[in-house]
């Protein structure tokens, strides 16, 4: 069956499937669908045979109204449904790319973000040239900050991982080249609010994360600076994502890292931290954003990482209202798509010199 016939049979499907009051509508009408219990975003729009990644945003934009927080659904409530863009419905290709190296190729899918998400459908090349490294916080014998939430123990490296897959997705749509440095065999994108806790992660290339925390920070800036040295005279960054540790009581927003030293690295920080504050503004605006950026040479991987980069705390891994920034697979894949956002305006608006 060549395109044009499958984009007419998923034409078809989607218009039969989509309906209100028992009526189906034009590709030009609204429909609307009742939230049922348990329904996220991302499920609702799956349900109406539409790709959730691709319509996330459009969907919030239509119903800000009438959501909690920005991202949640109301149950027993109505949602206005985005129209089906044909153009962007993904029609995958057969051959699967296993390298460890992951470069944009539209209709080629990746086992590293799982079975329900291997497909990278490409939106544009407004990353194209640029090379990011992600490192996400913990991994192998070491589960980061822990927590328990409904009886179950929950653990930074999960979280830190899955945002850290759903970035590197983002990227690779808009045609960057990206290396996920810390990489779990069997462990897509998870749309499970509790993520099962294992300790089979490996380093770039399968090696074995040490036990010893120093070993641990210096083998992964090891391969970062190896990379880096590769792919010299290229646009390259390091995003490193972590999820904090404090005392219950205490709620925080997303906030940023940076070398002190490094005007790329602080322009980087900068330029998601402008993109939080503005979908803060956007989406919540009784709400003040606080989540900061600022130089912290100390880190371990600040300070000895090549690249410029920015290192991120997500939130509050003990605080029940950060716990639901985290474990909502919504608010994971819109931290994602947010950070990707600031990262698209730190490339477009170019290096500041040749500093780090």
């Amino acid at each position: 069956m060549n395109l044009l016939n499958i984009k007419k049979s998923l034409k078809g499907i989607l218009i039969l499937t989509i309906f209100i009051g028992g009526q189906a509508f034009a590709q030009d009408s609204l429909a609307t669908v009742k939230a049922e219990t348990g329904d996220g975003i991302l499920l609702l729009l799956r349900k109406q045979g539409l790709h959730p990644y691709d319509y996330f945003d459009e969907f919030v934009a239509l119903n800000i109204e009438n959501l909690r927080d920005s991202v949640h659904l109301y149950a027993g409530r109505t949602y206005k449904i985005p129209n089906v863009k044909l153009d962007t419905v993904p029609v995958v290709a057969e051959i699967k790319e296993q390298s460890t190296e992951i470069k944009k190729v539209e209709g080629k899918e990746y086992k590293i973000f799982g079975d329900k998400h291997s497909a990278v459908v490409s939106r544009s090349e407004r990353l194209k040239g640029a090379v990011y490294y992600l490192v996400s916080g913990h991994g192998g014998p070491d589960p980061g900050a822990m927590a328990v939430y409904g009886g179950k123990s929950i653990a930074e490296d999960e979280y830190a991982y899955d945002i850290t897959l759903r970035l590197a997705k983002e990227l690779l749509s808009h045609g960057a080249t990206v290396y996920i440095i810390i990489r779990d065999p069997n462990d897509g994108i998870r749309d499970e609010r509790i993520l099962k806790i294992d300790h089979d992660e490996v380093a770039y290339l399968d090696k074995v994360i040490p036990l010893n925390q120093v070993a641990r920070l210096k083998q992964r800036v090891d391969i970062v600076n190896q990379l880096h040295s590769k792919n010299r005279g290229k646009f390259q960054r390091l995003i490193v994502t972590h999820v904090d540790s404090r005392s219950k009581g205490q709620n925080i927003d997303v906030f940023f890292y940076h070398h002190e030293k490094s005007k790329n690295g602080k322009k980087l920080a900068e330029s998601i931290h402008k993109t939080f504050q503005k979908k803060y503004k956007k989406y919540q605006p009784n709400r003040t954003y606080s989540g900061t950026f600022q130089d912290r040479t100390s880190l371990y991987l600040v300070k000895r990482t090549h690249p410029a980069m920015t290192f991120i705390e997500i939130g509050n891994i003990r605080n029940k209202k950060d716990q639901r920034r985290i474990l909502d697979p919504d608010n994971r894949q819109a931290l994602a798509k947010w950070i990707s956002e600031g990262v698209i305006l730190d490339f477009e608006s170019g290096e500041i010199g040749r500093i780090r």
